[in-house]
């Protein structure tokens, strides 16, 4: 509750997080330590120090941006396309959600949108869609 970690969903445990609270632009970073939120509509559960650092506390709740900074050691992603127009950036992350991956957005400072499927746990499970959809094996 007092360091700065987070619950999610499907991401490895130690997966390190930048989140960003869109209603005032405030930053905190945060490793992933819990499995949850339960509740359908959302996508992170902060620990209260993380919530007070983006000032989310007397809100509860806030719409946020996440950025994957670091994972796990052993896991491997694929990314799958790099987008200068974020529609289409976008559109292909809501095809790969749809087909049960799940999807990173990774926006760098040159512009450009990667989108990256994973982790995978095997080097196997990653060659599989890297050949799918003829993408990039990383580390994570």
């Amino acid at each position: 509750m007092d360091r700065m970690t987070a619950a999610h969903k499907t991401l490895p445990f130690d997966t390190r997080l930048r989140v960003e609270n869109l209603d005032n632009g405030r930053v905190t970073e945060v490793r992933v330590n819990d499995r949850g939120p339960f509740v359908d509509d959302r996508i992170i559960d902060l620990s209260r120090a993380a919530a007070q650092e983006i000032d989310m506390i007397s809100s509860g709740t806030a719409p946020v941006r996440i950025v994957v900074i670091g994972m796990p050691s052993g896991c491997r992603m694929v990314q799958v396309g790099a987008f200068r127009d974020e529609a289409n950036a976008r559109e292909l992350a809501d095809e790969l959600r749809a087909s049960g991956y799940t999807v990173h957005s990774q926006s760098g400072p040159d512009g450009v949108t990667r989108i990256v499927i994973g982790p995978f746990d095997t080097e196997a499970e990653a060659k599989r869609a890297s050949d799918r959809y003829d993408g990039v094996i990383q580390p994570c």
